[in-house]
C-alpha cells in the first residue's frame, strides 16, 4: 500500500508531466550542488528541474500516458519538464552537458514522442521559437514589402514622366 507521500509525489509528477510540452530525463551522478543550481537557472522559469525517484517516476509516467521513459529509470535521475521553449531548454541542457560530462542526457519526450540522445541534440541544433516566428514573419512580408517598391517606383515615374508630358503639351497648343 502506497504511502500518503508517495501518492501525493506521483500526482506531482504527473501533473508536471501532463502540463509540460517536453521532459529530458538525465542522470546528474558526481554534479555538485552549485552545478545543479547554475543548471536550474540556465533552463529558465519555465522549466522545472526536479530529482526524481525511479519507481515513483515510472509509475507517474504510465499515468500520464508517457513511454519514453520505460527502460531508462535506473541511477541518480533528474528531469527537465519543459512548459515553455523546448528548444531553448534542449540548447541549455546540451550545452550544459559539454562543459559538465557529468551531467548525461538519456532519453525525452517532446510533443507526444520519445527522443533519444540524437533527437534531443536536434531539437537544440534548432533556432528558437521566437528566430523562427521572425524568419516566417520576414517571408510572408517580403511579397507586399516588393509590390509596395514596385507602386512607389511607378508613382515616381509616372510623376516624373508626367510633370514632363505636362510641360510639353502647354507648347504644343
Amino acid at each position: 500500500m502506497a504511502t500518503p507521500s508517495k501518492t501525493a509525489a506521483i500526482e506531482e509528477i504527473t501533473a508536471d508531466f501532463k502540463d509540460s510540452s517536453a521532459a529530458v530525463l538525465t542522470e546528474y551522478r558526481g554534479l555538485t550542488v552549485a552545478q545543479l543550481k547554475d543548471l536550474r537557472r540556465s533552463l529558465g522559469q519555465e522549466t522545472k528541474y526536479a530529482v526524481v525517484k525511479n519507481t515513483l517516476t515510472a509509475i507517474a509516467a504510465k499515468e500520464a500516458g508517457i513511454e519514453a521513459f520505460d527502460d531508462q529509470l535506473s541511477g541518480p535521475t533528474a528531469i527537465a519538464f519543459i512548459k515553455g521553449d523546448a528548444v531553448a531548454a534542449a540548447k541549455s541542457l546540451t550545452e550544459f552537458a559539454k562543459v559538465n560530462e557529468k551531467l548525461v542526457i538519456k532519453t525525452g519526450w517532446f510533443e507526444g514522442k520519445a527522443l533519444d540522445t540524437a533527437g534531443i541534440e536536434a531539437l537544440a541544433a534548432l533556432e528558437s521559437r521566437e528566430t523562427q516566428l521572425a524568419r516566417v514573419a520576414a517571408v510572408l512580408q517580403a511579397p507586399a514589402s516588393a509590390a509596395a517598391r514596385v507602386v512607389d517606383a511607378l508613382r515616381a515615374k509616372l510623376e516624373e514622366n508626367g510633370g514632363a508630358a505636362a510641360e510639353e503639351a502647354p507648347a504644343e497648343a
